[in-house]
């Protein structure tokens, strides 16, 4: 205490020069109009730039609690939006690939396979939809695969990822060259187009799509596009990389096409088989 004493005593004239410093600024700022709205404006910056500090330390220390209230919120919002009618469906289309619309089946992909040698998928159709055996099925971007078994309402798929599955007919799109499609169960972005005959003129892009040989998918459906070339020592032929156009991982709506033509196509080969045996 005697210190703060000695201290006040020592600075006496000081602080007195001070204090009458304040009373005639406090008395210029009363009778002026200006001075006043200027200290008046520096003290609302100094106390809003406070406030805004504390707001942020608050906000700061309040995350946890807005993030909460974010996830519930989120929670919510995604009720809502899975209890709607599924709004994803694709569009309603005239023809798909020069299919009519009476010969397409639209469906939705509910399970896919893809990391193993033999891949399938499920669809939510089967014969109650019209979905029958040997069906191709297709998306925008390519083909996707062929029915193998029905349910009433459910559908299994050969995927084109399957080693096991039947060759089927494909071809360069710009040559017209012909080759069959197989995939050698390395790399599920690729498949494989085999015995393309050496003369064909075959160029890393060129598109592939299916040929006209087969009883399952109509002509001229994307496939993907060629990525390596090579040359069949033993029979001399092209083998062809193909970068597929779908991919295979993330299948969503597909389309089942229905070829009128097959029953009668079979049955002629079946003569035909019988008649050569």
């Amino acid at each position: 205490m005697q210190q703060i004493f000695n201290f006040i005593f020592k600075n006496s004239y000081r602080m007195l020069f001070l204090l009458l410093i304040g009373i005639s600024l406090g008395l210029t700022i009363q009778s002026h109009s200006y001075h006043k709205s200027k200290l008046i404006s520096s003290a609302n910056f100094l106390s809003g730039g406070v406030y805004q500090k504390m707001n942020n330390v608050e906000e700061y220390f309040n995350l946890k609690i807005q993030n909460e209230e974010l996830a519930r919120e989120n929670a919510r919002l995604k009720s809502l939006l899975f209890n709607q009618k599924d709004s994803t469906t694709i569009k309603e289309v005239d023809s798909v690939f020069g299919v009519k619309k009476i010969n397409i089946i639209e469906s939705k992909v509910i399970k896919n396979s893809y990391n193993v040698h033999q891949n399938y998928l499920t669809l939510n159709s089967g014969y109650k939809q019209g979905v029958k055996n040997d069906m191709g099925v297709i998306n925008s971007l390519g083909i996707v695969g062929v029915i193998e078994n029905t349910s009433a309402n459910y559908s299994t798929v050969l995927s084109i990822l399957n080693t096991n599955r039947l060759k089927f007919n494909a071809k360069i799109k710009k040559s017209g060259h012909f080759g069959s499609l197989t995939w050698n169960g390395k790399n599920a972005g690729y498949v494989q187009l085999i015995d393309v005959p050496r003369l064909a003129q075959v160029r890393k892009g060129d598109t592939v799509v299916t040929g006209n040989q087969s009883d399952i998918f109509p002509e001229n459906i994307n496939i993907g596009a060629i990525e390596k070339v090579y040359i069949d020592d033993e029979t001399n032929f092209y083998t062809l990389d193909i970068r597929l156009f779908n991919d295979m991982t993330s299948l969503g709506y597909v389309y089942i096409i229905k070829n009128k033509d097959t029953p009668e196509i079979k049955k002629l080969e079946k003569i035909t088989t019988t008649e050569d045996e």
